[in-house]
């Protein structure tokens, strides 16, 4: 049996032992995070599954794994179908599988700090349909069998200063106090990580890529806070910086501070915050209103200081990128480099600025058929060598205490064949109507999805994953609320308004199973677009390029490409070697202005 098998078993056991006939295994932590702490990799641990989405149900005789289309060949690769049926979403539910697969009466344990409360009550309907019940626990029983589990970071939370943020914690923070005073609210939970580091000007280290630090705030009326976190990872410094408008407690007290609001209106934000935290309160008498956290429009809304500084940001990660690219071309042809001896050049080529802090994900470092799993991950048992014949995609970006990069370039290693140049093409064109899209103000991110995808449709082809999403300032890499996906992709349709000063990335695709992946990522800045003749008092938006990075000339067919796509792609390369080259020199600065020179 192979170690994930037994950890299966182990599991059933322990439910078996506990009165549960099945349990739900979420990939997140108490936070609704994305991407996770060791600790909390309680899927990966189960599974051997390394996507950074997905949810496991146990049964007694059976078990399932949920993964979207991102994942359809890397769960495959990774997890077995000898013990896990592999099911994808959206096209079927947790709670509908469920539904089908329970025996009557069947007990099915949950961990209520691991979901929604809008997940609860659509699970415990359909098991209640089929005579199941839903029940929480109040210990994970996956801890109780996971013996050298992690124990949570203790790295020490560091200052952001207000010359990189752009605005003080204090004026962030009286923000959300004039918006709790426009709904009549006493107090906001702030349970999202990302958004406890925004209002209080602080980063961390407890979450591999992302700079925040486990912990939870509510934020009272008159803007004071009560900040819960492991009191040794604050120094005097932060202590200094928190003030005493910030009350610090353990992180242990955060559930039953929860019991303390009785007769208060206290806001929780439905898709952000745990059942437990919703449980708590209402337990506590508090009257809980479910609404939007009200950092995440703030923080997707750059401030000018931000934008400043993700440009800054673009330039140093470009250049290293634009380093990598060269030295990709010039060695990898030769054979003897591997995924992960890519992966770390590239790191040490962005190690090289002296400023990097961290990666914003694990880079994405695909060749061949891997590059066709749109998340693959690099480990050393899928390690593969890059050889000639080869597409091979790097998906990569940097945490700097100024900006967040994520950028996506393909490279051919030898000469690409004739379909590899039309669809890398056709993914261009889609990129390019992306980036010179015009749309009114107000218009959601679903609504332009289609411009990536149709000179794909065109050749009967797609790409199985939204087109963009939101990019925080330093902080995470995927940042709603905003996304370019259109409702039939993973996440679906992007309802969000599209405002000045959003960040999205622009990066459609094309993935050829067991052959190769080509997809061409950049950042974007969302801002007000003036039309020569447009109707007066209609407000207009477009996008402003913010990645800096040639894109491979020999995979483009200039046939395909309009003469104003041309022009878009001789003028975004020339912004690029006109910024970069104030940074690249000798043969790197050659090479850029090669790559760099008109395609017309």
């Amino acid at each position: 049996m192979s170690p994930y098998s037994d950890r299966l078993a182990a599991l059933r056991q322990r439910l078996a032992e506990t009165g549960l006939d099945g349990f739900v295994v979420p990939l997140t932590d108490e936070h609704m995070s994305e991407y996770v702490g060791a600790y909390a990799q309680r899927l990966g641990w189960l599974t051997g599954f390394g996507g950074s989405a997905g949810t496991a149900v146990v049964l007694a005789d059976q078990a399932a794994i949920f993964t979207d289309g991102r994942y359809t060949l890397q769960v495959r690769e990774q997890v077995s179908g000898e013990d896990w049926a592999y099911v994808p979403v959206p096209a079927e539910s947790v709670a509908g599988w469920l539904a089908q697969h329970v025996t009557q009466g069947a007990r099915i344990g949950y961990d209520p700090w691991l979901h929604t409360r809008a997940w609860v009550v659509e699970t415990d309907a359909a098991l209640a349909e089929a005579g199941a019940v839903l029940v929480p626990v109040a210990a994970n029983p996956i801890d109780a069998v996971w013996t050298d589990r992690p124990a949570p970071s203790p790295a020490m939370l560091t200052v952001h200063d207000d010359a990189q943020a752009g605005a003080s914690s204090a004026a962030k923070r009286a923000r959300i106090a004039d918006w709790l005073g426009e709904r009549r609210a006493d107090a906001v939970v702030l349970s999202a990580l990302d958004s406890i580091a925004w209002a209080l000007n602080v980063r961390g280290g407890d979450v591999d890529h992302t700079p925040v630090a486990l912990s939870y705030a509510i934020v009272d009326a008159d803007g004071t806070t009560d900040l819960f976190v492991a009191p040794e990872k604050l120094d005097d410094t932060v202590r200094q910086h928190l003030g005493n408008a910030v009350r610090v407690h353990d992180h242990a007290a955060f559930a039953g501070a929860l019991g303390g609001y009785a007769g208060r209106r206290v806001v929780a934000d439905p898709e952000r915050a745990v059942a437990a935290i919703f449980d708590g309160l209402e337990a506590g008498g508090a009257s809980v209103l479910a609404l939007r956290d009200p950092v995440v429009l703030a923080k997707a809304l750059k401030n000018p200081v931000e934008v400043a500084g993700h440009r800054a940001a673009s330039i140093r990660d470009g250049a290293a990128l634009t380093r990598f690219l060269r030295w990709v071309e010039a060695e990898c042809a030769k054979g003897g480099e591997t995924e992960l001896s890519a992966a770390a050049r590239l790191l040490a080529f962005r190690e090289d600025t002296g400023l990097l802090k961290d990666t914003s994900f694990a880079t994405i470092s695909a060749t061949g058929a891997h590059g066709a799993s749109p998340h693959y991950h690099v480990t050393e048992e899928s390690n593969a060598p890059i050889e000639p014949g080869q597409l091979f995609l790097i998906d990569s970006g940097g945490q700097y205490a100024d900006g967040t990069t994520d950028v996506t370039r393909v490279m051919p290693i030898g000469t690409p064949t004739a379909e590899m140049r039309d669809r890398f093409t056709r993914v261009l064109k889609g990129h390019i109507a992306i980036a010179t899209a015009v749309f009114p103000d107000g218009t959601m991110g679903g609504q332009i999805d289609a411009f990536a995808r149709r000179p794909l449709w065109e050749a009967g082809l797609d790409f199985g994953h939204g087109t963009g999403h939101g990019i925080g300032s330093y902080l995470s890499v995927h940042e709603g609320p905003q996304r370019i996906a259109a409702p039939n992709y993973p996440g679906g349709a992007a309802l969000e308004p599209l405002r000045a000063g959003m960040m999205l990335s622009n990066e459609p695709g094309y993935y050829k199973p067991g052959e190769y992946g080509i997809r061409i990522e950049n950042l974007l800045l969302v801002e007000p677009r003036v039309v020569e003749g447009g109707d007066p008092g209609r407000a207009m938006l477009g996008f402003e390029t913010l990645t800096l990075a040639p894109i491979e000339r020999t995979l483009i067919d200039p046939g395909l490409l309009s003469a104003d796509e041309l022009a878009w792609l001789d003028g975004y390369h020339a912004m690029v070697g006109e910024r970069l080259g104030t940074i690249l020199t000798g043969e790197d600065r050659a090479w850029l202005d090669a790559k760099c020179a008109p395609i017309a």
